[in-house]
């Protein structure tokens, strides 16, 4: 099977794609990986370097300038990338596009188009903002974008059940409509991390969805340490002394490095349809300790501990680092959840899906 997948370099659309062709790798397929959006980082090409090295002509990857659909000049999102889009899928000889941005939905693509629901602007901004987004030529492109290519993909895949509701409560669905979780596989470090009695948060802090402002507002009585970009717009929370201290931005093996060493991950987001950092800090050994939203509900079920405001996280946060019982039991139970989302398990229900889109691909031209 031959698979082009469409991915960009922000967070966790990234660390998904490349999971997934990772997997998709691994069962037999050629994959051609194509970012769109910002240049990849050199952590980021450096990763991209070794899975070529790994499968060889198997993989290939291109990186392209274009804009994505909630950039500032998303009017271009699709016409400038969709020829060069095109070209590698003929090079490739694809037999089917997984595309992470919704406008590639509508390539003039003769096989099945399947689009992967990450989030949207409209649902963001319902979680997000006190009003609705004001009219602008911005958001009439991104709806034009975003409706278009949901309407001409084959199938809609979403990662939570919450994610699949949001997207149809705002835009038409036309493909068929799937839930497939997310998976994660972490390689065990080879060195012994010594884990210390402090919590950890992750994020971009221009995001609101990620409400790490919120963490600025506690009455810690553990370390915490938030690691993510700042500065770059002006609703980065501005950290007071005493409070959280801001690590910066890590790439991957930092951040696990750093997971590992944690006891606690705090997940305060306001809007995560998944939410692949807690799941990595999991994983790696951390309790996890979320805002009561309906996604991470869904994701978690009683393996996290939740919370409802700063008041209530500093509770937890002081309890859970008064009692090594109770932090032992909840860092365990965590850890047993996440190992429910596995790569494997995320590329194996997606092959089921491309070879069922296939057979009716097949069947129709047979017709």
């Amino acid at each position: 099977m031959r698979i082009l997948m469409t991915t960009d370099t922000v967070g966790g659309v990234w660390t998904f794609a490349r999971q997934l062709s990772w997997e998709l790798l691994a069962s037999g397929c050629h994959v051609a990986l194509v970012s769109v959006g910002c240049p990849p980082s050199d952590a980021q090409m450096r990763s991209i370097e070794a899975q070529s090295a790994r499968w060889g002509a198997q993989f290939r990857f291109t990186a392209l300038a274009a804009p994505l659909e909630w950039m500032d000049e998303n009017e271009r999102a699709y016409t400038d990338a969709a020829p060069l889009l095109m070209d590698v899928a003929m090079s490739l000889g694809a037999d089917l596009i997984l595309s992470s941005q919704y406008c590639f939905g509508a390539l003039p693509f003769d096989g099945p188009k399947i689009v992967v629901a990450h989030s949207d602007v409209l649902s963001w901004a319902k979680a997000c903002r006190q009003q609705a987004l004001p009219p602008s030529q911005w958001l009439k492109n991104y709806c034009r974008l975003v409706g278009q290519g949901l309407s001409e993909a084959d199938a809609i895949v979403a990662p939570t059940r919450w994610m699949l509701h949001a997207l149809e409560q705002n835009f038409c669905i036309s493909g068929e409509p799937h839930v497939i979780y997310n998976g994660r596989s972490i390689q065990l470090s080879a060195s012994i991390e010594q884990r210390q009695i402090q919590a950890v948060a992750a994020g971009r802090l221009w995001d609101e969805a990620k409400n790490l402002a919120l963490l600025t507002e506690l009455d810690l009585t553990l370390p915490m340490f938030i690691a993510g970009e700042a500065g770059r717009y002006p609703s980065s929370p501005q950290l007071r002394s005493g409070s959280a201290v801001l690590v910066g931005r890590l790439d991957e093996e930092d951040i696990l490095s750093l997971f590992r060493k944690s006891a606690i991950y705090v997940c305060p987001s306001k809007y995560e349809p998944f939410g692949l950092a807690p799941l990595e800090a999991a994983l790696s050994g951390c309790a996890i300790v979320a805002n009561d939203i309906p996604s991470l509900r869904e994701v978690w079920d009683d393996a996290a501990l939740f919370f409802d405001d700063a008041h209530s996280l500093s509770t937890l946060l002081k309890r859970l680092s008064q009692s090594d019982c109770e932090l032992n039991a909840a860092r365990k139970h965590a850890r047993r959840r996440a190992s429910h989302f596995t790569a494997a398990r995320m590329a194996s229900a997606y092959l089921e899906l491309f070879r069922s889109l296939l057979s009716k691909s097949a069947d129709k031209y047979a017709a």
